[in-house]
C-alpha cells in the first residue's frame, strides 16, 4: 500500500514557477514509478509528466516540454514537479500516482494509487 500526498500548489502569475511535492508512504517507493496528471475544471484529467522507477527516464506532454520537470529523491520518498514560465493554461488540480508498471506511463490506467490533488492557478 502506498499512500500519496501533493503539496506545493498556489496562485501564481502568468511566467511565474513552482513546484509540486509528491510525499509517499511505503518503504518500496522506490519501485513504483510516479506521474503528475491535471484536471482543469469541465475537462478531462490529462497526464502532464512521468518518471519510470526502472530506468529513470522522465515523460512530457508536449504543452509542458521545456517549462516543467520531473525528479524524484527516493531517499525522501518524494516527486517533485518543477513548473516554470506557468501559462493559464496550466491552471487546474494537479494529482500524482504511483504505478508498479515502468512503461505507458501516460496512460492513467497504468497507476495503483493516486493522491487527493494540489491547486495550482495562474493568473494572466
Amino acid at each position: 500500500q502506498v499512500q500519496l500526498v501533493e503539496s506545493g500548489g498556489g496562485l501564481v502569475q502568468a511566467g511565474g514557477s513552482l513546484r509540486l511535492s509528491c510525499a509517499a508512504s511505503g518503504r518500496t517507493f522506490g519501485k513504483y514509478s510516479v506521474g503528475w496528471f491535471r484536471q482543469a475544471p469541465g475537462k478531462e484529467r490529462e497526464f502532464v509528466a512521468a518518471i519510470s522507477w526502472r530506468s529513470g527516464n522522465t515523460y512530457y506532454v508536449d504543452s509542458v516540454k521545456g517549462r516543467f520537470t520531473i525528479s524524484r529523491d527516493n531517499a525522501k520518498n518524494t516527486v517533485y514537479l518543477q513548473m516554470n514560465s506557468l501559462k493559464p493554461e496550466d491552471t487546474a488540480v494537479y494529482f500524482c500516482a504511483a504505478a508498479t508498471a515502468w512503461g505507458d506511463l501516460n496512460n492513467d490506467s497504468k497507476y495503483n494509487y493516486w493522491g487527493q490533488g494540489t491547486q495550482v492557478t495562474v493568473s494572466s
